[in-house]
């Protein structure tokens, strides 16, 4: 199984002028079919707390400080912390996230699919019997 990994980005500019981060297909590991982002979330709120089938993402966080905790099947139990938009999170298929968001944070998503709701795994018990049966194989 695949592990979430961050991917930097590149960036031109100057502190006089500002930066513009660059975010273009040949940088991301799919096609870029949806992107959301959310904002306003009140500290303490922990947002995601689920998996996809098919779905894999990158987040950034455009604004404030995002941390973010992940698991994959068969994988490890990983803490990251986005600071910047100069690199973005990438999140494999089958992989656990749940995030804590910093006051003033705004996260950017781009994902591989469309919306599906019968792509999200929201019951933990159900990610764990998913986690088992891969290391039993």
């Amino acid at each position: 199984m695949k592990e979430a990994y961050l991917i930097s980005f590149p960036a031109k500019g100057n502190k006089a002028e500002g930066h513009l981060h660059i975010v273009q297909q040949d940088i991301l590991p799919f096609d870029i079919k949806r992107v959301f982002y959310t904002m306003d979330t009140p500290m303490g709120v922990t947002r995601g707390r689920h998996a996809h089938h098919e779905t894999e993402m990158v987040l950034i966080a455009i604004k404030g400080v995002i941390e973010v905790r992940t698991m994959t099947i068969g994988g490890h139990d990983t803490t990251f912390m986005l600071t910047n938009a100069s690199e973005g999170l990438y999140l494999p298929t089958l992989c656990w996230h749940e995030m804590k968001y910093s006051v003033d944070a705004v996260q950017l998503v781009i994902c591989n699919t469309p919306y599906n709701e019968a792509d999200y795994i929201r019951d933990w018990h159900q990610f764990t019997i998913l986690q088992q049966q891969y290391e039993s194989r």
